[in-house]
């Protein structure tokens, strides 16, 4: 395989494994809001709880997301295997 594939495969791996972790951590947050806070709380502040979830799964991910992204920085020489995303268009002369 190529760079560029190798490239568009950890893209798309990296895409899916943020949305899987996003979703693990939403149902885990949500059975966590509904066990723990609902019976805590009046009907009018309920509605605000999944904002919440929602907010901390996302706030999750991104953090395991930047914690393996830098384990794999210091694993995989990032030059040799992989192409860069965005290239540069103009050459600085001089």
């Amino acid at each position: 395989m190529n760079k560029r594939i190798n490239t568009l495969l950890f893209v798309l791996g990296a895409t899916i494994f943020n949305i899987v972790v996003t979703v693990i951590s939403f149902i885990g947050f949500m059975f966590l809001y509904v066990k723990l806070v609902i019976p805590l709380t009046t009907e009018a502040s309920q509605p605000w709880g999944f904002i919440i979830v929602f907010m901390a799964s996302l706030a999750v991910s991104f953090i395991v997301y930047r914690f393996l992204f830098k384990f794999l920085l210091k694993k995989i020489d990032i030059e040799k295997y992989f192409d860069p995303l965005f290239a540069r268009r103009y050459k600085k002369t001089g």
